[in-house]
């Protein structure tokens, strides 16, 4: 079963996410995408951290080379979020044209291994404001892998003010 789980800032995706995986038996990983850049960034790493402390999470690191990652098979993932791993392989890496092939390799490679397979990404480009080039690639790329994460999703949900609303499949909570 694979979720991808969109929303804007604050509006709950983390939460059903976690929730979601919580209720997955066996072995859960949860793959944090976020680098440390800047003291906010780190505090928000600290915040993330005390958050799933004591939920019984493997966590990985990883952020470029999702399709690098392997996992106990059977498993349930939570990847966290797409938004930063686009940012970091298109910011962050010697070959930023083939970010979107890379991130979607690896969507593609844990959905083999995972039973459960949790996708949290960023609703972004909805504003209609023109950014600088570069803000406009990384908006039409997100935009790129989300679209096709969400073809291969069984259920899409966007959370809009805590309040999460499938717009495929089914929610089981």
């Amino acid at each position: 079963m694979t979720y991808l789980i969109t929303g804007g800032t604050k509006c709950g995706r983390s939460r059903l996410a976690e929730t979601l995986l919580q209720q997955h038996d066996g072995c859960n990983y949860y793959i944090a995408t976020m680098q440390p850049y800047g003291t906010s960034a780190q505090e928000a790493i600290a915040r993330h951290r005390e958050q799933r402390a004591g939920k019984g999470f493997v966590t990985l690191e990883r952020y470029t080379r999702l399709d690098t990652v392997q996992v106990t098979a059977g498993c349930g993932v939570l990847v966290e979020c797409l938004g930063n791993l686009c940012a970091n392989e298109l910011f962050g890496t010697e070959d930023p044209d083939h970010a979107a092939e890379r991130i979607l390799a690896g969507i593609r490679q844990l959905r083999q291994q995972a039973e459960l397979l949790i996708l949290v990404t960023s609703q972004v480009g909805a504003d209609g404001i023109a950014y600088p080039p570069e803000t406009m690639r990384y908006l039409s790329l997100l935009g790129e892998i989300n679209c096709r994460a969400a073809a291969m999703a069984d259920t899409v949900v966007e959370c809009i003010y805590g309040i999460p609303v499938a717009l495929k499949g089914v929610l089981p909570c």
